[in-house]
């Protein structure tokens, strides 16, 4: 397949279609189809909008488009990137680390917090242990192609495993609880969304009040004791969750 070049772009000024549209389309198309890769960058506005003969605004506008679906990333002093496509997750016992990794992606994870503290009453209910006295916390931050996607908080009853940052950073708790030989067996699961706050947005390098989905996950393992307690939250602009649905009547 040739590379793209930005000649490519054919736009119609009497067409019904707006200008920044079909601009942001065209490219948005290149980018799916792999001639524009991971990484690529895009000629600066004023290049663009010269080679296209069109206004700077109408190219500014077809780029932000594109960068609030999160296919391009402007990083200062390197200029408008291609990034990888919105993640699909299937909704399945299996952690994003595990998913990243089918996806050939080399998921990258920065430790935020790895802990033993007190277990609060809501920790405890979560975890369906009453009378829980410790828990181990975990924080992490999970990337892919060097963009942040997800905050990943999880609590554990305390003695299942001890991981050391290392650990975390180079494997997925599920896989690191199945090295412990833990049998994960069922979890419930509960999807929902909501903004982003401050301390979400400079994680996640999103705008603050951003679309977020959220996670909450309890999962059991083959005895039915709940091994770990989870919520996180991904960047809406490049995460989603696949569901299927079957008619069993």
């Amino acid at each position: 397949m040739k590379p793209w070049a930005p000649g490519e772009i054919v736009v119609d000024p009497n067409g019904p279609e707006p200008l920044y549209s079909q601009v942001a389309r065209q490219i948005g198309a290149a980018i799916e189809d792999g001639r524009l890769p991971n990484g690529a960058r895009l000629d600066n506005e004023l290049d663009l909008a010269a080679r296209l003969h069109l206004s700077r605004p109408t190219i500014r506008q077809a780029i932000q488009s594109l960068v609030n679906k999160g296919l391009l990333v402007r990083k200062r002093g390197v200029g408008t990137q291609v990034v990888r496509t919105k993640v699909a997750r299937p909704l399945r016992l299996s952690s994003l680390f595990d998913d990243l990794s089918e996806l050939g992606d080399k998921p990258e994870s920065v430790v935020l917090v790895n802990q033993i503290e007190p277990a609060g009453d809501e920790v405890a209910e979560r975890l369906e242990t009453p009378g829980l006295t410790h828990v181990r916390r975990l924080k992490r931050v999970r990337s892919t192609g060097g963009e942040p996607l997800a905050i990943m908080n999880n609590y554990l009853p305390d003695g299942i495993i001890d991981p050391a940052d290392d650990e975390l950073r180079d494997k997925g708790l599920y896989q690191l609880l199945r090295s412990a030989g833990v049998r994960l067996h069922a979890a419930q699961q509960n999807v929902g969304a909501r903004q982003a706050t401050d301390e979400d947005a400079e994680l996640l390098h999103e705008q603050p009040g951003a679309a977020l989905l959220t996670m909450r996950r309890t999962t059991y393992d083959d005895a039915g004791r709940v091994v770990e307690y989870g919520w996180h939250v991904y960047r809406a602009s490049r995460y989603s969750f696949n569901l299927s649905l079957t008619n069993n009547v």
